[in-house]
């Protein structure tokens, strides 16, 4: 049935989450009109202001929980006078990722994004898997089914961390000893604020962000399990930049594999070869 179907959090508790973070980047005032007659009343993004969080409550893992990236954007989509549905969200792909974990003098372990890496590709799909290429469907989405006859007003939100497990031990060996003595991870996203019609494939940019993530963990793996592993420095991660230009978006971006599935675990020893640990999703 015709009609405005949205998933959208209320204006004024995305206002008052954003404003308690502090350290949010915003383009607010004059409002942007896009072509279709699409208006950006106003976006948002930030990362939250606290230190990432380590769990050692495990004998087997050390858990860290980094801080979140937010976007949260307002848009209005004027009437809509066709039978076409029109999809406004977020799309976001990883430009650069390092996540590397040291044990010692034996090597270390690699999360590796191979096509990345090697240059094929200039940024991969960091889609949920499944609503390619939207990073998620639910806050992250809002859908139009026209005709309408009066603008549609709508705010999408989008958050991001990370949150993985890193095994005490060295991950090919069958001793559970500890040996993890380093954590290094340092990615980069693109995110962009899209409009579509799912009709045409017409696809509009309305902004671009750029933002990542940096963690370093050292760890003693010779002390006693609680008190091994200490954030160092970057504490505070660095805020996100909302473009003045927006940046096209790579094809890669777009389609499958996204990061997760495409992602491989190596194991780099320091003298022989390197082995895989864990295989990618997809090839």
């Amino acid at each position: 049935m015709p009609g405005f179907l949205c998933d959208c959090w209320p204006s004024l508790e995305i206002r008052a989450l954003l404003c308690a973070m502090g350290c949010i980047q915003s383009i607010g005032g004059k409002a942007r009109v896009f072509r279709e007659g699409i208006t950006v009343i106003d976006v948002k993004a930030s990362i939250d202001p606290v230190p990432t969080s380590i769990d050692e409550s495990s004998s087997v893992v050390l858990r860290y929980r980094t801080p979140h990236f937010r976007a949260s954007a307002q848009v209005v989509m004027p009437p809509i006078p066709k039978k076409e549905t029109w999809i406004v969200g977020w799309i976001q792909a990883c430009s650069h990722m390092e996540f590397y974990n040291q044990y010692g003098e034996q090597g270390m372990s690699s999360w590796e994004l191979p096509d990345l890496q090697e240059g094929k590709i200039q940024a991969i799909s960091d889609s949920d898997g499944v609503n390619y290429p939207w990073y998620g469907n639910t806050t992250e989405t809002c859908t139009i089914v026209g005709p309408t006859k009066r603008d549609s007003k709508f705010i999408i939100s989008m958050n991001d961390n990370f949150y993985p497990s890193v095994t005490w031990a060295v991950p090919v060996s069958e001793s559970n000893v500890a040996k993890l003595t380093n954590i290094y991870r340092d990615q980069s996203f693109t995110t962009w604020l899209v409009a579509t019609n799912t009709s045409t494939n017409d696809m509009i940019i309305l902004q671009t962000l750029h933002w990542r993530m940096q963690l370093s963990i050292e760890v003693n793996p010779n002390r006693p399990l609680g008190q091994r592993a200490r954030l160092r420095e970057p504490i505070a991660q660095d805020q996100p930049k909302i473009l003045s230009k927006n940046e096209p978006i790579p094809p890669s971006a777009l389609v499958k594999p996204n990061a997760n599935d495409a992602q491989v675990l190596m194991w780099r020893p320091k003298y022989g070869q390197p082995l895989v640990v864990i295989p990618p999703k997809h090839r």
